[in-house]
């Protein structure tokens, strides 16, 4: 995925977009970048955090940069931000979303004679192909809106210009842009759980398709917002930090809620229940209070010398990784009837191997509680597993191993209770060796979060979204 982070200061904006942009580092693990301007024109760093901390990398760089206003990116993709020269003026820009007509829109630039010099291992980096399109218009503005209007997927994007930061959200608004304000700073970022430390209160969360320009002494709406959102449901199940809110709803109430809806009316016989580390815990917390048993954590996870950024791109390298960080307690484990919540199934592989291990260290049952239904459809606008087809997709190997095909039938697996989505529930329980496996109805996602379904994004789930 990645987050963005922006800061506009009467003084040194430095300090606060370093911390500013680090509190982002749990939506990436590739790339991550920083730029300033000041009367001597822009700075730049970026750094691959593949193998380490943010802060290690860029602490040594800070000497270098000053500056009263900055952006910075958190990337799974592209190396950003770019220092782009061009007749608007020089200006910053780093992007997060996804655009699946890139092929075609570079095929036009190059009918025009034009060229890409950034590649970053893409053919053309998404990050200059948004900067071409924005310098095709006579002003920002104009063409962040022309962006807007000639790419599919998605697309929220910080422009770092002399005069102020742009800051724009996707058309559909599936990844958040939130403004927040102190004496003499104004900030954006995609996670408002960046501010508090800072001391910056939340001021307006950006809408779908929405320009403002942020300067030292405030911001002003550049362009409206449109008609339409699908805001990314897996920001509240998964992506999001706890303390974070979207669209002014907190994620980890949202994860509460979800808990609680998995707990209403499941009558398994447990001794606890616990959650999978990290984005699984306020989940299973949620169950806890809705079943009235104890939470216990019969896995702890080992932080020290396994940082979050640490992910590496060797799918089995991955693999062993996750399942070190993992450390099983078998004085908890041996001899319980337990229950696990976690955010969502994916591959199911890393999950198969931890339940195998509750068993080898004497657990009597494990059950499974999901707190999002099944992924069928690989994800289109937040380059979430973007680096797998979607027959690595849990739910699509069942499709496939029942149906002798993956792409049959699909809204009957979709929908909750059917005799198919059954059969694949049941496929996945036996696959990965679980005692009983349930999944989140999607209705009760819908409800826990609190907004109308059809102001969510749901593709993963059901298929249904527009404009990609």
């Amino acid at each position: 995925m990645g987050g963005l982070f922006g800061v506009a200061s009467r003084t040194d904006c430095v300090r606060d977009l370093f911390y500013g942009t680090d509190y982002h580092s749990h939506l990436g693990t590739r790339r991550a970048g920083l730029a300033v301007v000041n009367e001597q024109g822009f700075t730049r760093s970026i750094h691959s955090i593949e193998s380490s901390y943010f802060r290690t990398k860029f602490e040594p760089d800070l000497a270098i940069f000053k500056g009263a206003m900055g952006i910075g990116v958190i990337s799974d993709t592209d190396s950003q931000p770019l220092i782009i020269n061009s007749h608007l003026g020089t200006f910053g820009i780093v992007t997060v979303g996804r655009i699946n007509n890139m092929a075609e829109l570079g095929r036009k630039a190059f009918s025009q004679r034009k060229y890409f010099s950034e590649t970053s291992g893409y053919d053309i980096n998404p990050t200059e192909l948004v900067a071409m399109l924005i310098c095709e218009q006579d002003n920002f503005v104009d063409g962040i809106r022309h962006v807007f209007e000639n790419i599919r997927g998605s697309c929220t994007l910080l422009v770092l210009a002399k005069e102020g930061i742009y800051a724009a959200r996707d058309r559909y608004g599936r990844t958040p842009l939130v403004i927040g304000k102190r004496d003499g700073a104004y900030a954006v970022s995609s996670e408002s759980s960046a501010f508090p430390n800072l001391g910056f209160e939340t001021d307006m969360f950006l809408g779908p398709s929405e320009v403002v320009c942020i300067t030292p002494d405030g911001y002003e709406r550049v362009s409206p917002p449109g008609p339409q959102m699908q805001v990314c449901s897996f920001l509240w199940v998964y992506y999001g930090y706890p303390p974070s809110c979207y669209e002014g709803i907190n994620v980890e109430e949202v994860r509460y809620r979800c808990g609680r809806a998995l707990a209403s009316g499941d009558e398994v016989d447990v001794d606890f229940v616990s959650g999978i580390p990290d984005s699984g815990i306020g989940h299973a917390l949620g169950y806890a209070i809705g079943k009235g048993i104890p939470y216990m954590r019969p896995y702890v996870k080992y932080t020290p010398t396994w940082p979050r950024s640490f992910m590496p791109q060797n799918q089995a390298v991955r693999d062993l990784v996750a399942k070190m960080k993992l450390i099983p307690n078998r004085a908890i484990i041996q001899g319980k009837r337990i229950v696990f919540c976690d955010d969502s199934i994916v591959r199911g592989t890393q999950l198969q191997d931890n339940i195998q291990i509750l068993f080898e260290y004497g657990a009597k049952e494990v059950h499974m509680r999901v707190a999002c239904p099944t992924l069928i459809y690989p994800c289109d606008f937040l380059n979430f597993s973007t680096s797998r087809s979607q027959l690595d997709l849990a739910g699509r190997k069942a499709i496939l191993a029942l149906e002798g095909r993956d792409d049959m039938h699909l809204e009957e697996y979709a929908s909750t209770g059917s005799d198919r989505n059954r059969a694949m529930t049941e496929w996945i329980r036996k696959t990965l060796g679980m005692t009983t496996l349930k999944y989140q109805r999607l209705e009760d996602l819908v409800d826990a979060i609190g907004l109308p379904k059809e102001k969510l994004c749901t593709h993963c789930w059901d298929g249904s979204s527009y404009g990609g």
